[in-house]
């Protein structure tokens, strides 16, 4: 029982984390980030 109320409590506090960086403009950072991890993955970055 004590592991599913910490389960819901780390997913709500990931949720609010996620909710946060959006309002703060961070998505376009993020999905820059990933593209370039991506293409320095495949070796054309």
């Amino acid at each position: 029982m004590k592991t599913k109320k910490k389960s819901w409590l780390f997913l709500a506090l990931s949720l609010a984390l996620i909710i946060y960086g959006a309002y703060r403009g961070e998505i376009d950072t993020v999905f820059a980030k990933a593209i370039r991890i991506c293409l320095e993955c495949v070796g054309i970055g």
